[in-house]
């Protein structure tokens, strides 16, 4: 028997949790526990010198050890132990970046008990632990983060997608463009095209990569975007400009954008008009345009209604009405549009931002919600050229991993509760807003006032401007530090979209030149 279990019959305790003996309470009352906060029914124990001080007798004998899945029914799991603290000071959940409850989601008090791994970043409620929690107190607990039951048919959904996405290779237009056979079949599928967006033709490529160009090798530092999605081209087939083997002209386009519908009706954010396939928004300064979906700005083709001013990029355009995530299966997550008369005021669990003014999916049977953005733009597995090996995408602290987290590009410390990219085998990891800044990452592109995502993620460099009163032509590019000030404003140009002279040191912002220019 242990110590507490030995003295029970004398009513008196000597509890490690409390500096002063406790006394048994007589009879079973309801009361609050100042152990685990929660109300319980039942045998209390009183500190004879401190009389606020009661903890349930269920608390009292909390194991000091225990592993999560015996006591949760396998619910929750963990493979080491769980050690009991007797509080959680702020300066540890400071330092922690305020980590949340593994069963519940939710936040920790620095005066309760709570039950930690010493070797990983776990942390859980003694409640939660031990599934401990009053029937009658159970329309007041938050809804629990373990496993679930399916909650729909997969045959009723048959093209329903699923999230993340594989690779950078995959999207959200791809997923869509390949349930529709049918269009697709209609449109000319010979070796040649003639594209609306494009003054020359167009060759497939659908057997073999053409001879001197490099498909989209992020560890090779290779860079090849469509100029429709913006998105990597990685594999054929794909389009070609019939002109870029001579290298006057870098356009491309993936298969699945080269035969986009020419227009969208009814759009669930605009039903009120057609929406057209706009390979450049005539009106913004080089065809720079933001999504009213995603947030982020883009200037590949869009799907928009000029009269009333609004563009979506054409990933965007094919937003379902529901979608399943791995953070949260087995329960589908039903599409939610912003508006101001939203009175839903939960973070996304992907990047912690408020939802009520952005798309998202949200599961209201466990009020779990992520943005459009965090879901689509974020995928299973990325390549980068700081780790050797695929780094995958990871909702929660890594295990045998207790130490601070660092993003291997920029080198600030950040939050492992928002969602980043781990090497298990490297025991390295990156922000999301890092991950895909694969040229310039020696740089270091830290973004302060980014959104979960990199804010130039749908931008394709590249292009030139001339300008009257400079003798050389500038190139569109991504600002860095190490650029120096723009010409115009004198203010950094650091990680933003700008216009640099490549043969002297002018250069100007994206949104000075679009004021100068226009």
């Amino acid at each position: 028997m242990d110590i507490t279990c030995a003295t029970m019959p004398k009513q008196k305790i000597n509890h490690p949790s409390h500096p002063h003996l406790l006394e048994r309470m007589p009879g079973s009352i309801v009361s609050s526990c100042q152990a685990c906060g929660n109300k319980h029914e039942g045998v209390f124990f009183l500190c004879t010198t401190c009389p606020g001080f009661r903890i349930n007798q269920d608390c009292a004998l909390l194991p000091a050890k225990l592993l999560i899945q015996n006591h949760t029914d396998g619910t929750f799991t963990h493979s080491h132990p769980l050690t009991l603290a007797y509080s959680f000071s702020s300066l540890d959940l400071q330092s922690a970046f305020f980590p949340i409850c593994r069963a519940c989601g939710q936040r920790f008090k620095s005066h309760l008990w709570a039950y930690k791994c010493d070797k990983c970043r776990y942390y859980v409620h003694v409640d939660c632990a031990t599934s401990k929690k009053e029937p009658f107190m159970s329309i007041f607990q938050h809804e629990s983060l373990g496993e679930t039951s399916k909650n729909f048919n997969e045959d009723e959904h048959p093209n329903l997608l699923h999230c993340p996405f594989n690779d950078e290779g995959d999207n959200l237009l791809k997923r869509h463009m390949s349930n529709q056979k049918e269009l697709i079949g209609k449109q000319n599928d010979g070796d040649t095209l003639n594209h609306f967006s494009h003054q020359h033709p167009l060759i497939l490529f659908d057997k073999q990569t053409p001879v001197g160009i490099t498909l989209h090798d992020p560890m090779k530092r290779v860079r090849l975007l469509c100029d429709g999605c913006v998105k990597p081209i990685i594999t054929v087939p794909f389009y070609m400009c019939s002109e870029y083997v001579d290298g006057k002209c870098c356009f491309v386009l993936h298969e699945w954008c080269a035969k986009l519908p020419l227009e969208v009706q009814h759009y669930v954010g605009h039903p009120e008009h057609t929406l057209f396939l706009l390979p450049k928004i005539s009106d913004r300064f080089f065809g720079v345009f933001k999504c009213t979906v995603c947030r982020l700005r883009s200037n590949g083709f869009a799907y928009g209604c000029t009269m009333c001013d609004f563009y979506v990029d054409i990933n965007c355009a094919f937003i379902p009405e529901e979608i399943t995530h791995e953070a949260h299966p087995d329960h589908l997550l039903l599409r939610v549009m912003p508006s101001p008369y939203n009175e839903m005021r939960v973070s996304c669990k992907a990047c912690y931002e408020n939802t009520w003014l952005r798309w998202g999916f949200h599961c209201p049977s466990c009020n779990f919600y992520i943005h459009a953005e965090c879901a689509f733009l974020m995928p299973r597995v990325i390549k980068h050229k700081c780790d050797k090996h695929p780094l995958s995408l990871r909702y929660y602290p890594a295990e045998n991993h207790i130490s601070e987290y660092f993003c291997e590009i920029c080198e600030y410390k950040f939050q492992p509760w928002k969602w980043f990219y781990h090497c298990t085998t490297c025991a390295q990891s990156m922000d999301v807003a890092c991950v895909p800044n694969i040229l310039q990452c020696e740089q270091g592109a830290y973004y302060p006032f980014r959104h979960g995502v990199n804010k130039l993620l749908n931008i394709k460099f590249g292009g030139m401007l001339e300008i009257k009163g400079h003798s050389h032509c500038l190139t569109f590019a991504q600002g860095f530090n190490s650029d120096g000030e723009c010409v115009k404003c004198r203010e950094r140009l650091g990680y933003d979209m700008i216009f640099k002279c490549l043969e002297c040191e002018f250069a100007f912002h994206y949104k000075c030149a679009s004021l100068f220019l226009s």
